[in-house]
């Protein structure tokens, strides 16, 4: 049995943790639990979540789900990651450079159970992998066509761009101006399902799968 604690952005990654991701991993004896930190991704409030998770549970792993989308330009690896044109290059240098800065406050025994993860661009993207499935599970079947105009512009969903006008969530807020992001974002993540998920999203999909094959915790 391997226990995951999951740093999250808000209630709506929080929501995806709880409902969409627990149950399937539960069945590989991967536990997962969120903490939603309440938006504000700021690295000196990541930095206390992170600590305080690797100190109070020795046993258990501690990751991230928060957006690439938002992060303020101090953010550790931000700088580096906007000179990188490949999405892989830009999600590693914020990776690799949280990993870095935490590495400096935090004891290398507790940071060896930290496998730090940034959604590119936003958690809305996920919603992407299917269109149809997207627009029928927040009650706009007549929507299904312009999602998937939208999809079809990218290479991945995770390719849809972080700009203030068209990031994921603002491109459905366009559509539809009553999206209600939690519960909404809950419905769509479950109707379209993991399997379909993990396909359509690489860099999620590489993320999930470092979670199951984590080795027991080291005591």
């Amino acid at each position: 049995m391997t226990i995951i604690y999951i740093i999250c952005e808000g209630k709506t990654e929080a929501e995806f943790v709880k409902s969409v991701l627990a149950p399937v991993l539960a069945a590989e004896k991967r536990f997962v639990h969120p903490v939603p930190i309440g938006g504000n991704v700021t690295y000196s409030r990541l930095q206390r979540y992170i600590r305080s998770q690797l100190r109070n549970h020795r046993r258990a792993y501690c990751s991230t789900l928060f957006d690439y989308y938002g992060l303020d330009s101090e953010f550790p690896g931000r700088k580096l990651a906007s000179t990188k044109s490949s999405l892989s290059d830009k999600a590693q240098a914020i990776q690799d450079g949280l990993q870095d800065e935490l590495s400096r406050t935090i004891e290398s025994g507790l940071l060896q159970r930290f496998r730090p993860y940034v959604q590119m661009h936003e958690f809305e993207a996920l919603l992407f992998s299917d269109t149809d499935a997207l627009a029928e599970a927040i009650g706009q079947k007549d929507l299904r066509s312009k999602f998937a105009t939208i999809r079809q512009v990218f290479k991945t969903p995770e390719h849809i761009d972080d700009s203030p006008v068209s990031a994921p969530s603002k491109r459905i807020l366009n559509l539809v101006p009553g999206y209600e992001k939690p519960l909404m974002g809950r419905l769509a993540a479950t109707a379209i399902g993991l399997p379909k998920i993990r396909a359509e999203c690489p860099l999620f999909n590489a993320w999930l799968q470092s979670l199951e094959n984590l080795p027991p915790p080291p005591v």
